[in-house]
């Protein structure tokens, strides 16, 4: 019993093979690992180049050609000149999932040389065949007979040697005949549009037909008569490859990383959350049109298509794959582009000025990192201020402080009011502006920077002559009782513009205390008690009234509370409008009830007469 059971345990532990569902993995190719049946394509190219590399390796005069022709049935057949496979080789290799005609013997020394890593090859044709012939004749045994190697998508496949006459000279034919549904890719329009997309940069002579598809040297490699016909073809070629005309080009030369190209600059403002998508070729051959990762995010504003023979790619070969390589790479691009910028601002600067025109925001966002380039920019980037669009280094010069807001709302609140009494300000509330005005004094030293909050601009606003402040104290009363349920208190002050009756200032520390006394209201007990225990110090918000405008001077003269009550509302209703500030709902009430009350009053003032 003893020993049965052993031979039981024993027969139980056996190894066994996986047995592959080839169909379920075609499906898993075409709706997974790849983005478009199109890639069958790339695979034929990538197979042909490879094996040509392999056979140079050891042949470094053998041709180098790959000839793709549309059979009259529709079939499609890929012929190279490449190193070719014995009837051994097309065993272990073509009918092993996974593994790679790159780790045959004598090859794995020129691997790198290869573009294929992954060992998918044949397979992803299956994608849009339903049936693949190979017939191959080996370079490296030129006695062995041709081999001739058919597949189909049910998993089965045959082997047989052929006659010398049926392949004379070394090298491989692929013949693939369309699975239902899928013949517009085998198509000749379709083909030599795919080869062209995918294999113009490839070393080796690669044709349709008659048509050449590789149009070498590359158009950032070619030699021009002058810069300037360099930028002109260097424009054709991004206007016929991204659909655009560039506002300029910029060189893309890394050795070391075996990188060459070009970017291209978008002749229109993006978003930078934007991720633009990167034309990507490894060894000549396309890897990808959506490389996003390949600049850092602050360069959103560049186009780029290249050359690498140093990055790697994921499994599917339509994207790159993150490690130190891909990291050093976009730091090194990311330098190209800050040494084209810096080289602007040094010789042309009215290409700098257009640039920036469109694309300020993404050397804000460089220059924000980068104390160089905020100083190289520093002349060029221009900032709101209430002395117009101005650059920082214009504005300091002008100012001895540099008052600034952290928002749009408050630079709109106060900008006219600091503008009439002769104080500076710089919208600070766009996107990385009030950033660099804090970074100024570190790269021009002296200047002295300021937040500019409800005290500053009060303290800068004329004093009311004590007697006549005293005289409409019983009007400063009944004002600040209306609005003290607001959190506002209400100060008079005499500014121009004349024009401008009421002005209503905060900081976000009044607009913190002022949220804080709301959620204590809306609290229970508990949470009241703790919110009130929070209560700081914070200066409350103002309306400062303007005593030098005319409705101010007849509002403050009435002698009826309630009136005045609600011209105070109206007058900080239109702050607040004018302001731009969004409404609290206690606002908005206040602002109905300030306006049914006016027209009350008119009317009855109407009747009275």
């Amino acid at each position: 019993m003893d020993s049965q059971t052993s031979q039981s345990s024993q027969a139980s532990q056996s190894p066994h093979t996986f047995q592959v569902d080839l169909r379920g993995l075609v499906d898993l190719l075409s709706h997974h690992l790849y983005s478009s049946p199109r890639v069958y394509l790339r695979e034929l190219l990538q197979n042909a180049v490879d094996a040509i590399t392999a056979r140079r390796a050891e042949q470094p005069d053998a041709p180098a050609r790959v000839r793709l022709s549309v059979d009259a049935d529709g079939g499609l057949r890929v012929e190279d000149s490449g190193i070719g496979l014995t009837e051994s080789d097309v065993h272990s290799l073509l009918a092993t999932i996974g593994r790679s005609s790159k780790r045959a013997d004598g090859l794995q020394a020129v691997r790198s040389d290869f573009l294929g890593q992954f060992g998918i090859g044949l397979l992803a044709c299956f994608v849009v065949a339903e049936r693949i012939r190979v017939v191959s004749r080996s370079a490296r045994t030129p006695d062995a007979p041709p081999v001739e190697w058919t597949a189909t998508d049910d998993g089965s496949y045959t082997v047989r040697t052929l006659p010398d006459a049926e392949r004379p000279e070394p090298g491989t034919t692929v013949h693939l005949v369309a699975r239902a549904g899928a013949g517009e890719w085998l198509t000749r329009e379709r083909v030599l549009a795919l080869a062209r997309d995918f294999g113009s940069l490839l070393p080796y002579d690669v044709r349709v037909g008659e048509e050449e598809v590789t149009d070498l040297p590359a158009p950032w490699d070619r030699a021009y008569p002058s810069p300037a016909n360099r930028r002109v073809a260097l424009a054709r070629h991004c206007h016929e490859l991204f659909g655009f005309t560039p506002l300029d080009s910029i060189e893309l030369n890394v050795p070391l990383a075996g990188i060459r190209g070009v970017a291209y600059v978008l002749p229109s403002a993006v978003s930078p959350a934007r991720r633009a998508g990167h034309r990507v070729h490894l060894k000549g051959m396309l890897l990808t049109e959506r490389a996003e990762q390949l600049l850092p995010d602050w360069a959103f504003f560049v186009r780029c298509v290249l050359d690498t023979d140093s990055l790697r790619p994921t499994a599917s070969r339509e994207a790159l794959y993150e490690d130190e390589t891909l990291a050093a790479v976009r730091e090194a691009l990311g330098e190209r582009i800050r040494s084209w910028l810096t080289g602007l601002a040094a010789g042309d600067p009215e290409r700098l000025a257009a640039f920036l025109s469109v694309h300020h925001l993404g050397v804000k966002s460089l220059a924000r990192h980068d104390k160089e380039m905020l100083r190289t920019m520093l002349p060029w980037l221009p900032f709101e201020t209430t002395d117009g669009r101005l650059s920082l280094e214009e504005f300091a010069q002008r100012h001895p402080v540099v008052h600034f807001t952290r928002t749009v709302e408050e630079y709109r609140q106060v900008a006219p009011i600091a503008s009439a009494q002769g104080v500076g300000v710089i919208n600070g509330g766009y996107t990385y502006d009030s950033e660099l005005v804090e970074a100024l004094p570190s790269v021009r030293p002296g200047t002295v920077v300021a937040e500019l909050d409800a005290d500053t601009v009060t303290a800068h606003l004329d004093a009311v002559d004590p007697a006549e402040e005293l005289a409409l104290s019983g009007f400063l009363a009944a004002a600040r009782a209306k609005l003290d349920p607001l959190g506002c208190d209400v100060v008079l002050r005499a500014f121009h513009p004349l024009s401008v009756p009421a002005l209503h200032l905060d900081d976000r520390a009044s607009r913190h205390e002022q949220a804080r006394a709301e959620a204590e209201e809306q609290a229970d007990d508990l949470w009241a008690g703790i919110l009130g225990s929070l209560r700081g110090s914070a200066p409350r918000a103002r309306l400062v009234l303007n005593h030098l405008n005319p409705l101010i001077r007849r509002i403050s003269s009435l002698g009826d509370a309630e009136l005045i009550g609600t011209a105070t509302e109206s007058l900080y209703g239109q702050a607040l409008l004018m302001a731009q500030r969004p409404l609290r709902p206690a606002d908005s009430a206040l602002l109905n009830r300030a306006f049914i009350g006016l027209l009350e009053w008119a009317t009855n003032g109407e009747e009275g007469r």
